[in-house]
């Protein structure tokens, strides 16, 4: 047997093996992506938190900043006055760590116990709420690493015109994630089966994770061996003796062959960029640290200043008209200002200059210039200020992975020009590093959001018809692994009968 003939035979083995054992994953993951196109999996954006929060009281006796503990104000990462369980209250991040005091008198908050938690619960809610609350450090709507910090959470059913689960903080009583009912239902056949979530038993997994590339893996090969055997078996010249350009007369794999040579491109791409979502081998990591994030806030600042009092902030908003649900406090080249947002999301700057507030929609783009800088050693080959989606820097709908990610604009983009041509994402209204990529980042948004989601801009600006593409793509690739499970079935059973006669 020559080698062009045993590489043929080999190939046409592989489809058929790997395809027995994939088309069933394959379409669980068709049928599940279809889901996914309307039902997200559980999440709670920024949009909804701050929706829930009441508006701050300026006239209640606020302690400032100071008040909090020496070794609270080192070095916070992030600090906000928000209201939990009806009182306002800091939450204070640091790292991995969490934790709120009372901006009324400076002691830590109690600790969360399955009846505060249920208070924040109805708080957010605005609904009954059902006694029970239960401790859970992880179950399946819960694997996001950014809950970590506030693990264990408490879970608490609560009623009203959106029942469901909302899971409490244990650190703080905030209210971290919100789990409609109607959106788990769905997930089961939705994200939680696409992602194959019954495997995953906590939320950094090596073996789930493990799993599912493999799993990808052999499906891409199955995929591409497809493509070939397709190909090989198509008639582009001539016919065979049924006049068709096909071999195939049985129904099952006539369908097979021709649903397969229509859709391969796009099963193949979306079932390789789905491994490619998995980040194999961290291929699109950039491996060295080409910003530093401590040198882009500075040094500690004093704290006794106007713009560290929450009074002082409220009464300059009230000024201007502006109904803050929360306070947060950035530090940037070390310098220290507020931002404060309101119920649906806007946002004001507050500064002080010559001891006087100063208020604003946006930071100056000089001076974020300038802070810009300060974040890597490289030099900054550009700063520029962009008001539109890129095709990296994009708002999602809330159902889509990246829903809850801030996608604001005007928004300041940072080009450094170090190994790995680092681009930063600046919030003009916040000042947050938003979006950070270099080359290798780059290379995963078009290998993995691209491919898998058809996200550009101008893409999602047709969101019906984008939308209805995918069904319509989606169906073929289903009908596709479809026919591959029959064929699949009916090639084990007869081995079996084979074996038993």
């Amino acid at each position: 047997m020559s080698l062009r003939s045993t590489a043929k035979r080999w190939t046409y083995l592989l489809h058929r093996w790997l395809g027995i054992g994939g088309c069933l994953l394959m379409l669980l993951w068709f049928v599940s992506g279809m889901v996914m196109l309307f039902i997200g999996y559980p999440k709670l954006t920024p949009g909804e938190r701050l929706a829930a929060l009441p508006v701050l009281d300026g006239a209640r006796a606020l302690q400032g900043l100071s008040v909090l503990p020496d070794a609270v104000q080192a070095e916070p990462e992030s600090v906000a006055l928000t209201t939990l369980r009806g009182e306002p209250a800091y939450v204070v991040r640091n790292g991995a760590n969490v934790g709120a005091w009372s901006a009324e008198t400076g002691h830590a908050l109690l600790r969360v116990s399955a009846q505060r938690a249920e208070l924040s619960a109805a708080a957010f809610a605005a609904g009954p709420v059902f006694p029970g609350a239960v401790r859970v450090d992880e179950d399946r709507w819960t694997h996001s690493r950014g809950l970590d910090a506030h693990r264990p959470l408490y879970k608490v059913e609560v009623g009203g015109h959106q029942p469901g689960s909302l899971y409490v903080s244990s650190r703080t009583g905030e209210v971290v994630l919100d789990a409609p009912y109607h959106q788990q239902r769905w997930n089961y056949v939705g994200a939680w089966l696409h992602w194959l979530y019954f495997l995953r038993m906590q939320s950094v997994d090596p073996v789930w994770t493990w799993v599912v590339i493999v799993l990808s893996a052999l499906c891409t090969v199955a995929a591409i061996s497809g493509i070939v055997v397709g190909v090989w078996r198509w008639r582009f010249r001539g016919s065979y003796r049924s006049g068709a350009k096909t071999p195939y007369v049985e129904p099952w794999m006539r369908w097979h062959h021709l649903v397969g040579l229509m859709a391969c491109a796009f099963v193949f791409t979306w079932i390789f960029s789905g491994l490619m979502s998995m980040n194999p081998l961290q291929v699109f990591s950039t491996t060295a640290g080409a910003v530093d994030a401590a040198r882009y806030r500075g040094a500690t600042v004093a704290l006794d200043t106007a713009v560290a009092q929450p009074q002082a902030l409220l009464a300059a908003a009230s000024k201007e008209g502006f109904a803050p649900v929360e306070i947060q406090w950035r530090r940037i080249g070390g310098e220290l200002f507020a931002v404060l947002l309101d119920g649906q999301g806007g946002t004001r700057i507050v500064s002080q200059e010559d001891e006087q507030l100063q208020i604003a929609k946006t930071l100056p783009t000089a001076w974020l210039q300038q802070h810009a800088q300060e974040m890597s050693s490289a030099p900054l080959r550009g700063f520029s200020i962009l008001r539109t989606p890129d095709a990296y820097f994009y708002p999602r709908a809330p159902e889509a992975m990246s829903g809850a990610a801030v996608r604001r604009f005007p928004v300041a983009v940072a080009d450094f020009g170090d190994a790995h041509a680092t681009r930063v994402y600046f919030d003009l209204a916040t000042g947050d590093p938003l979006l950070t990529l270099g080359h290798r980042e780059r290379v995963g948004r078009w290998l993995f959001y691209f491919l898998h989601s058809w996200d550009l801009p101008g893409m999602l600006r047709q969101e019906n018809t984008r939308l209805g593409v995918l069904l319509l793509l989606s169906v073929a690739g289903a009908g596709l692994c479809a026919t591959g499970v029959v064929i699949g079935y009916r090639r084990l059973r007869m081995k079996v009968r084979r074996r038993r006669h």
